[in-house]
Parts: structure tokens; C-alpha cells; sequence
């Protein structure tokens, strides 16, 4: 059985754990053995060669780091991982003995060297993580997957730790979670865990953001541990001691998706209820839209702008301050009217500016 099938035919939530950054070889094996201690995780990680943002930063240990991390896998009997950003990263963890490859965020988002990385690794047998894209790319994260299974590395694993966003109020790296969603839907069979250490940059966090994933049936974690969080040489404000990540791992409540009968019944009523009001919710939708086509139409006629935005900021602060009065959030109230402004602006674009017929053209 290869990885991807053990995580997800295993029990939830499979983990990764570890430090961010291997320091020392007292570090990362004494870590690694309080965690395997703790039955805290499946699967040993640690950062060995580190991309950072600019230079002068700790970028790790580099390749001397690899005997530690492999050594602290022998003496648990537990699988290694580490992250490798290009071909040579690959050679020397292969030549060590690392048990697992992952791809990082930043290596994702360029094509050319998750392509250099598949080819290292062609004809060798591995288990790939590929951790999403720093932006919110579908395609860019569907892409590294098909370039490996080119090669025929077909042993993947995906790994979200959500989207870089300029100063966000609460995370690091927003989790956007419609992203993983839709990646299960291309691709029900393939494992994800979620990295709530880079989700959240804040280990008080952590355990709101892994409850979230396993609530949305995501197959693990991957979660930064170390033996003196506020002193690691990265990431220290995300990190936990293996204390606090056995604390963490208990309070977790895994809920099912298995139905019962009974319950299937009752819910499927209600979700009947639900799509007959989701039915006359898009009617609704279609007749607005209409509405906005005969706007575009006058506003054509008399060479009026599209956009209004005088009208258009009274109409979304007339609806962001009435949100609580239906019990929706501000930001779903501001998403949904984006959304229906844009088509609307869409549908009049058309009325205003429709296509020349070739006749016209010619």
C-alpha cells in the first residue's frame, strides 16, 4: 500500500509533525522522539533547506541536516519528510534516505521547477506532497499534480496551508478553503492535509484551524513542533511543543461522514426544502438580470457609463447594513453583491457594446 492509499484508508487525522527548521541534530531528534513518544504522528518533517522571503535570513542547515532528520525516523520507526525545491534538494534527499518528498508553496507557483523536480525524479518509486500554490490558482495546483504523473510518480499527496494576502487581520496565509474543495472535486482519490502552522502564523490558531479542516473531512495535519518554540530559528510564532500538539490532537472532535439511515432521511428533506428555495433563488437571479440588461439598454441610448458608483456604493451600504437583520455575515453579504454587480456589469457590457456581425466588419 502506497501513501496516499494508507492516509486515506487510514484513521483521521493522519499527522505530520515536526520542526520547521532542523537546527541540530539534539534538536530535531529529541523533538522527534517526544512526538513518537506522545503517538502524536505517522510521518516525521523538518525543514532542512528553507526559501525565505529575503536574504540574510536562517535558510536552514542544509544538506548535513539530512542524517538528522533520517536518523530520528530510524530510532521511532516512523517515515521522514522533508521539502525540495529543485534537483539537486531531490539527489541529496534520495541519496540520504528520506522516506518522503514535499513540494513548498513557493516551488508550486513555478511550473518550470515542479517540472525539474518531476524529471529528478522519474522511474523512482516516492510518495510526492504538494503543497497549494502561494496564490489562489486551481489550475497551478492541478498542474504540479499532472506533471509528476507524467513521470509516473503517482504516489500524491496534496498539502493546503492556505494563500498569501497582503496584512490580513487574522492569518498568515488565508485559508480560502473553496480552493481544497474544489481540488476534491477534481480529485476525490487524492489525500489532503491541511498545514495549519502556515494557515494561521499564530499557534494560539491552531487548534480552530485543524478542527475546521477535519470538520470538512480533510485526511490530516501537518503541524510544526519544537522543543522551544520561542526560540526556533523560523516560524516561531506557529510553532508548539509536543506537549501542546498531543493537547491539541485530543481536543479535536472527529465527526463522521457516514449517515445513518434515520438521519440520511431527515437530512435529505431538508436538503429537498433547500434546493427548491436554491431553485427560485436563480430564477429570482435570472429576472434581476434582466432588469440590468433594460438599464443597459437606456444607458446605451443616451451614452450613459456602466458604472454608477455613487448608486452602486448606496446599494452595497444599504445591504451590508442590514445584514445582521438576515443573519448573514458582512463578508457573504459583500461576496454575493460583488458577484451579482460583476454580472450585472457583464450583462450590460453586452447590451452596450454586442458584437459586430461579420456583415458589419467587412
Amino acid at each position: 500500500m502506497n501513501l496516499s492509499e494508507k492516509i486515506k484508508q487510514g484513521n483521521r487525522p493522519f499527522v505530520i509533525a515536526g520542526p520547521c527548521s532542523a537546527e541540530s541534530e539534539q534538536q530535531t531528534v529529541s523533538v522527534c522522539q517526544e512526538i513518537a513518544k506522545n503517538n502524536s504522528a505517522q510521518m516525521l518533517r523538518a525543514g532542512i533547506w528553507k526559501p525565505r522571503t529575503r536574504p540574510g535570513c536562517f535558510e536552514g542547515v542544509g544538506e548535513e541536516g539530512l542524517a538528522w532528520i533520517v536518523n530520528a525516523g530510524k530510532l521511532t520507526n516512523l517515515p521522514t519528510t522533508i521539502e525540495v525545491a529543485k534537483k539537486s534538494h531531490v539527489e541529496l534527499a534520495l541519496k540520504a534516505g528520506v522516506s518522503c518528498l514535499w513540494i513548498g508553496a513557493r516551488t508550486t507557483v513555478n511550473p518550470f521547477a515542479v517540472q525539474e523536480i518531476a524529471d529528478a525524479l522519474k522511474g523512482v518509486d516516492i510518495p510526492v506532497m504538494i503543497k497549494n500554490p502561494m496564490n489562489p490558482d486551481l489550475n497551478l495546483w492541478l498542474g504540479a499534480f499532472e506533471r509528476f504523473e507524467k513521470v509516473g510518480v503517482t504516489d500524491l499527496t496534496a498539502i493546503h496551508r492556505g494563500f498569501s494576502v497582503y496584512n490580513h487581520r487574522k492569518y498568515r496565509n488565508v485559508p480560502s478553503w473553496e480552493l481544497p474543495i474544489a481540488l476534491n472535486e477534481k480529485r476525490p482519490e487524492t489525500p489532503i492535509i491541511c498545514d495549519p502552522s502556515h494557515i494561521t502564523g499564530n499557534r494560539e490558531l491552531l487548534f480552530e484551524v485543524s478542527q475546521k479542516a477535519m470538520d470538512l473531512n480533510f485526511d490530516g495535519l501537518m503541524i510544526e513542533t519544537h522543543p522551544d518554540p520561542d526560540n526556533a530559528w523560523s516560524d516561531a510564532a506557529q510553532q508548539i511543543t509536543p506537549t501542546r500538539l498531543k493537547e491539541i490532537l485530543e481536543a479535536i472532535v472527529l465527526r463522521s461522514a457516514i449517515v445513518s439511515k434515520d438521519v440520511a432521511t431527515q437530512i435529505r428533506e431538508i436538503r429537498d426544502k433547500v434546493s427548491d428555495l436554491d431553485d427560485r433563488l436563480f430564477d429570482l437571479l435570472s429576472e434581476r438580470m434582466n432588469f440590468s440588461e433594460e438599464v443597459g439598454q437606456l444607458k446605451r441610448e443616451n451614452n450613459i457609463t456602466i458604472l454608477q458608483q455613487e448608486h452602486w456604493t448606496k446599494i452595497i451600504n444599504r445591504r451590508l447594513n442590514s445584514s445582521g437583520e438576515y443573519q448573514l455575515t458582512t463578508v457573504f453579504v459583500r461576496q454575493l453583491m460583488d458577484a451579482i454587480h460583476q454580472e450585472s456589469i457583464r450583462r450590460q457590457t453586452a447590451v452596450m457594446n454586442p458584437p459586430k456581425k461579420e456583415d458589419d466588419a467587412s
